[in-house]
């Protein structure tokens, strides 16, 4: 079944790598981002890849509410339906840089929650008034359980995870699939120079478990599927024991 889809924060990382990954399948794309060089560069990446129709780009800034609504117009208007859009565009910052940099802790709660929130909403309606479609969100396996190292970022995930879950709790009966992907830490841009933990994975990998979650029309997707039974174990920890761990 041939695919329109919607990739915001696809010119890097993972999002880089899921459009690869639609493309291949013969999806025809619109990314989305800030940077009108990457995005020209990821374009021209997807066509020399094989991308079977031209690939179309669009500045769509995160941190710009007024552009979401008209941006996602233009995608369907050229696209002529959307069936998927893809949310992987954040914010990250260790729990010592949030809480040393009120400015950072700032946009990273405000980006990780409340802007991907207004974002959804934006693609909830048209994806709705199409008829339905796939929203697929990346949230994070640090909103699972509230833990030290990520106290702050974990917050912001835990918020836009319990959305995306009342969300398709609402809306799938009306034809809208809501796919939340849960990574665990990923070798991307934000997260180099990090110490990796066990079960780190590429962001071909995770991609590679979004794009069957997608397919299947998973409500939670854990990627790499490991993370599913490790964070099974970490919220059924003792919260004595979780006060003493460091994990």
């Amino acid at each position: 079944m041939h695919v329109n889809a919607v990739i915001l924060g696809g010119t890097r990382g993972i999002g880089r790598a899921l459009a690869r990954g639609l493309a291949e399948r013969g999806a025809s794309l619109c990314l989305l981002g800030r940077n009108d060089e990457e995005l020209a560069r990821s374009a021209a990446d997807l066509a020399a890849r094989g991308a079977k129709s031209a690939v179309l780009r669009m500045r769509c800034d995160l941190s710009e509410p007024v552009e979401f609504g008209p941006t996602l117009e233009a995608a369907e208007k050229q696209l002529g339906r959307l069936d998927l859009v893809v949310v992987t565009a954040g914010a990250f910052g260790t729990q010592e840089q949030l809480e040393a940099d009120p400015e950072l802790c700032e946009r990273v709660l405000d980006l990780d929650f409340t802007k991907t929130v207004l974002f959804c909403e934006q693609a909830r309606i048209r994806l709705l008034a199409g008829g339905g479609g796939t929203l697929c969100v990346f949230s994070s396996v640090a909103g699972d359980r509230a833990r030290k190292p990520v106290v702050l970022y974990g917050a912001a995930k835990a918020g836009l995870s319990h959305y995306l879950d009342g969300l398709d709790l609402r809306y799938r009966s009306s034809g809208l699939v809501v796919v939340t992907v849960k990574p665990g830490f990923a070798h991307t841009a934000m997260t180099e120079g990090l110490k990796p933990p066990p079960f780190a994975a590429t962001p071909e990998a995770v991609a590679a478990a979004a794009l069957r979650g997608i397919e299947r029309g998973r409500r939670v997707v854990y990627a790499p599927p490991i993370w599913r039974a490790v964070m099974a174990a970490v919220c059924a920890l003792p919260r004595p024991l979780l006060r003493r761990s460091s994990f």
